[in-house]
């Protein structure tokens, strides 16, 4: 971890990772060994109901070293990339050396590539796109995307799916064509110390069953039981890995085992789309392993 000492102070750190991978703890070091400010960059670490469930940094670590844009987005709030791109450019011109991390790759992507101006979707086409998600499918609604988006997107993604629907339903563009029409980055890589954190499968599969064990130690189900009488499986929150599972549970739908179980599964799944993304995406990123830090 000799490296950690030759970071360029005048250069944000970027730290990207699946989940459990330890990026947080090193983006922590990185801190308290060479200074800065830590900022999320994961787009469910960001609601206020969250902090077990989502591995949160805690009060400890919080005082540690700064920390921006954890836990400050109600739970019923549609927050979205272009929200923490606003609020990231605000950090940006204050003081202390950015360490942007988490695990979405979009954030990432908007805050290097640029995000196109796309205007937000209304309500009512909200409403239609949830109906036609839930009526027809996945694969219905690609059918419906025009054909350079349909090529482009994430198709085992239904978020960005519905995204891409919605986008074409309310302005009558293509995501795609939206996207090129993207301004220029915020922050371009070549101006950042980009570092992706690399977990084998087997390790990181471990590290995941042994963490979901330590998030219902620590109140994760308690978490789940506050946001039960409000639950609303359409809202970004609800997309909290072990979240349904936990309310089906409380719900009696599913023992607590069975839950532990499909949440494991459903993170070891998300973790894996996180490699694929960063594998395909990330080329120009310093590599670190896992295993080493």
């Amino acid at each position: 971890m000799e490296y950690l000492n030759t970071l360029p102070a005048d250069r944000p750190v970027l730290i990207a990772g699946p989940t459990a991978s330890g990026k947080s703890a090193l983006a922590l070091r990185i801190a308290e060994t060479a200074g800065g400010v830590i900022v999320n960059a994961d787009a469910i670490q960001v609601f206020a109901c969250w902090r077990v469930l989502t591995a949160r940094p805690d009060a400890a670590e919080e005082a540690r070293a700064p920390h921006r844009l954890y836990g400050h987005v109600p739970c019923d709030f549609a927050y979205s990339v272009g929200h923490w791109l606003r609020e990231v450019a605000e950090i940006l011109q204050g003081d202390g050396r950015p360490i942007i991390v988490g695990g979405t790759g979009l954030y990432f992507r908007a805050l290097t590539e640029g995000l196109a101006e796309i205007p937000p979707t209304q309500p009512e086409i909200r409403a239609e796109a949830d109906a036609r998600l839930r009526s027809d499918g996945l694969e219905a609604m690609l059918s419906d995307l025009d054909a350079p988006t349909a090529a482009r997107i994430d198709r085992q993604n239904p978020m960005r799916v519905q995204r891409a629907w919605e986008v074409l339903r309310a302005t009558g563009r293509g995501l795609a064509d939206w996207q090129d029409d993207t301004p220029p980055p915020l922050l371009p890589l070549d101006a950042t110390t980009p570092l992706l954190v690399e977990a084998g499968k087997d390790w990181l599969n471990a590290r995941i069953a042994r963490r979901f064990d330590k998030m219902l130690d620590e109140g994760a189900l308690d978490e789940a039981r506050a946001m039960l009488p409000r639950w609303d499986a359409t809202l970004p929150a609800a997309k909290a890995i072990g979240a349904p599972e936990l309310i089906a549970h409380l719900r009696g739908e599913l023992s607590l085992d069975a839950a532990r179980e499909a949440a494991t599964i459903a993170t070891r799944q998300f973790a894996k789309r996180q490699r694929t993304w960063f594998r395909a995406r990330m080329g120009g990123w310093t590599r670190i392993a896992a295993e080493t830090l």
